[in-house]
């Protein structure tokens, strides 16, 4: 693995506004698990928000991922996917790699995932995103207890009166 390549990568997802600790914790897995046993995981998610979801999932459920080599790195934008692909891939450290996309990335994606050499398993498109699939799966109400209890209510208030989302249901 170039440093290098490395840098750029962990500059691409600060910029977006992401931290890139994952991404360096998911390098230095990878890198380790080629000289020892077995492949590492890697879930490739758009941003950081998909991140926090899906640790956060998992942490509910019992599972601490980093341990079981589960390396959940955000990448700053689903139009970054071929850099991470790049590091990650076969024709990099030869991770496992796995991944969520939003469907209006999904063809994209898709193009990066089979010009690296993947099949498409393994990667999923979240119909419209990430946050639409958890209002579906919880609910509305359910939602917004979650926005109540991290105290965001008001922000949320603000949002739902803005032009664009007064005539929209509290599940869109």
């Amino acid at each position: 693995m170039d440093e290098a390549s490395l840098s750029r990568l962990a500059a691409i997802t600060e910029a977006a506004g992401a931290s890139s600790a994952p991404l360096r914790a998911a390098a230095a897995a990878a890198t380790k698990a080629g000289r020892a046993a077995g492949p590492r995981v890697v879930v490739l998610v758009e941003g950081m928000s998909d991140r926090s979801a899906l640790t956060t999932l998992a942490a509910r459920r019992g599972r601490d991922l980093e341990r079981e080599g589960v390396f959940v790195v955000p990448m700053g934008g689903a139009t970054n996917i071929g850099h991470f692909l790049d590091l990650f891939g076969p024709a990099g450290l030869g991770a496992r790699l796995v991944g969520l996309c939003d469907q209006g990335e999904e063809d994209g994606v898709r193009r990066s995932v089979e010009r690296a050499g993947l099949g498409w398993t393994g990667f999923f498109v979240c119909v419209a995103d990430l946050e639409d699939e958890m209002i579906r799966a919880l609910g509305a109400p359910a939602v917004e207890d979650v926005i109540e209890a991290a105290g965001e209510r008001g922000p949320f208030r603000t949002f739902t009166r803005q032009p664009f989302q007064r005539d929209r249901s509290r599940a869109q």
